[in-house]
C-alpha cells in the first residue's frame, strides 16, 4: 500500500492523537496459551510425536488481545468483560494491568472458566516452531442477569468515553440486544460516540453501529454465498450489509488481498496488503485491525483515513509469531516509510 505525502502528514496526526482518547471496550475475553516443546520422537502407544515442554505463556486474546492492541497504540483502556478465577484470568490481568488497561469493571464470577486457546507448538533440532494440535477450554453460556451486570458496566464508562468497541467472540459476554440498549442508554452516544463491532458469528445482528470489520469468510456465512475471486459479488453483499444494518462504514478484511472499505453513497475502495505478502502468523490479527481502526475514527480519521491505519496495523501484526500486538511508535514509522 502506497500513502501519498498529504496522505501520510494526515495519518501521522491522526496517531499523535491516539494518547487522548479513552475507549471502552466490552466483549468476550480469551486466553491464547503457547505451549512451546521439543519434539523428542514417536510414541510407542500410538503414532503420536512426544514433544519436552520447553516453555508456556499465556497473553490476551480475543477481546482481550484488541485491549492489548489499543493500549500499545497509546489509548486510555476500559476493559468490561468476564474471566475465571482461575490461571488463565490471573495472568490476563497481570498482563492488562502492566500495560495500564483499567481492568475493575470485569467481572469473575465463582465457576467461570476463561475461554482458553491452547496452541501446542513443537520444534524439531533447530528449526521454525510448528503448530501441532490447538485445544480449546470454554465455557458454559453466561446467564442473562451477567450480560446485564456487564452492560451496565459498560454503561457507566461512556460518559466520557471516546468509542465502544464490541468484540464479540460468541461466548455470551455481550451481543446485539445490549449494544442497542447501550446506544439508547448512553447520552454520550446520542452525541455522536463511535461505536464499533467486531462479531465473529452474528455480524448480521448488529444494527446502527458506526462500523464493523467483518473479514470475507464472516460476509460468506452472513449471505450464504461463496465469494472466491468473485470481487463483484464481494461487492454487492457489502453494500447490501452496509445499508441492511444502517452502518456509516464496513471495512471487510481479506487475508493476503487486503480489505475493502464499503461507505454509503460511495464506489468500495480496495486496499492492498500492506507490507509483505509473506504472513507470518494471522492469529489475533483481526483484533489489531478493529483495535486501530476504532481509534482513527475516534481521534476524528475519516472512515478511509481510519481504514489506511488498520491495514497497516494489520500488515504489521500478521509478520509477527504468535497473537501479537502494534506500538504506536511502529505505526508512524511504517507510515513514515510507506
Amino acid at each position: 500500500m502506497k500513502i501519498s505525502a498529504a496522505d501520510r502528514a494526515t495519518l501521522l496526526g491522526i496517531v499523535a492523537r491516539f494518547p487522548f482518547q479513552r475507549i471502552v471496550l466490552v466483549g468476550d475475553l480469551v486466553a491464547d496459551e503457547f505451549i512451546h516443546g521439543e519434539i523428542a520422537r514417536v510414541s510407542r502407544e500410538a503414532p503420536v510425536l512426544i514433544l519436552k515442554q520447553r516453555s508456556k505463556q499465556i497473553v490476551p486474546g480475543g477481546g482481550a488481545n484488541a485491549a492489548n492492541n489499543l493500549a500499545d497504540l497509546g489509548a486510555q483502556v476500559v476493559l468490561v468483560g468476564v474471566l475465571g478465577a482461575d490461571e488463565a484470568g490471573d495472568a490476563l490481568v497481570r498482563c492488562l494491568r502492566e500495560k495500564g488497561v483499567t481492568a475493575r469493571r470485569v467481572l469473575r464470577p465463582r465457576g467461570y472458566q476463561t475461554p482458553t486457546k491452547s496452541r501446542i507448538l513443537g520444534v524439531l533440532s533447530h528449526g521454525h516452531p510448528q503448530q501441532i494440535v490447538r485445544v480449546d477450554r470454554e465455557p458454559e453460556k453466561l446467564p442473562p442477569e451477567t450480560r446485564r451486570r456487564l452492560s451496565r458496566q459498560a454503561l457507566g464508562a461512556l460518559a466520557d468515553a471516546s468509542a465502544l468497541l464490541v468484540s464479540d467472540y460468541g461466548y455470551g459476554a455481550t451481543g446485539a440486544n445490549e449494544v442497542n440498549w447501550l446506544r439508547r442508554q448512553s447520552t454520550r452516544a446520542r452525541r455522536g460516540l463511535v461505536i464499533t463491532v467486531d462479531s465473529r458469528y452474528d455480524v448480521s445482528s448488529y444494527r446502527r453501529a458506526t462500523a464493523a470489520t467483518p473479514n470475507e469468510p464472516e460476509i460468506e456465512v452472513a449471505f450464504g454465498q461463496r465469494i472466491g475471486d468473485n470481487l463483484a459479488l464481494l461487492d454487492r453483499l457489502g453494500q447490501r450489509m452496509l445499508r441492511r444494518q444502517a452502518l456509516e462504514a464496513l471495512l471487510v478484511t481479506r487475508g493476503r488481498e487486503g480489505m475493502v472499505l464499503f461507505e454509503p453513497r460511495t464506489k468500495p475502495r480496495r486496499l492492498p496488503i500492506f507490507g509483505s505478502d509473506q504472513v507470518a502468523d494471522v492469529t489475533g490479527a483481526g483484533d489489531t485491525v478493529i483495535a486501530a481502526f476504532t481509534l482513527g475514527l475516534a481521534a476524528g480519521a475519516s472512515p478511509l483515513h481510519a481504514a489506511m491505519l488498520a491495514n497497516c496495523a494489520g500488515g504489521l501484526a500478521v509478520m509477527k509469531s504468535g497473537t501479537a500486538t502494534v506500538e504506536r511508535t511502529e505505526l508512524e514509522e511504517a507510515i513514515r516509510n510507506a
